[in-house]
């Protein structure tokens, strides 16, 4: 593959990536926590509006996110930036991985029904999407200063 493919899906991915470091530390920290501030009979509804808005909010640029990644190990999958492209996937499969087998089953039972002890859940396990999150950011943002080392 030629450096500027790999440059644009290098940017693709760290914008992505950092765009949902920026979503989740927002979640995590404000939207998260207050959720359970929401009085017992109109929490229903908000839910599904919040989980409705949050998916047009979240999903191209996870997608983004999990193509570039692919895209990145795919193409360019050995040397020092290929450690670091299987890296940056392991970290992308772990965010779908706790997003479609923790977070969405607790959404689905707070869409039924508030219970304080999935809310509590949410919040907690949400920790995990946040940190990961972060450090795929991080990942990135190291790979791109690489990048940018080697044009010097």
């Amino acid at each position: 593959m030629d450096l500027l493919a790999y440059r644009w899906l290098l940017l693709s991915a760290f914008a992505a990536s950092l765009f949902m470091t920026g979503v989740i530390w927002f979640v995590q920290v404000v939207h998260y926590p207050l959720m359970g501030q929401v009085g017992g009979s109109e929490f229903r509804a908000y839910h599904n509006l919040h989980t409705e808005r949050t998916g047009w909010v979240v999903a191209p640029p996870m997608l983004v996110e999990l193509a570039a990644s692919v895209a990145l190990v795919y193409l360019r999958g050995s040397g020092q930036q290929g450690v670091f492209n299987w890296a940056g996937l392991v970290l992308v499969t772990l965010v779908w991985g706790s997003t479609m087998l923790i977070q969405v089953p607790l959404h689905d039972r707070l869409g039924a029904e508030f219970t304080e002890s999935a809310h509590r859940w949410l919040v907690v396990s949400n920790w995990f999407r946040t940190v990961v999150w972060t450090a795929h950011s991080l990942l990135l943002l190291f790979q791109c200063s690489l990048m940018l080392k080697v044009e010097a």
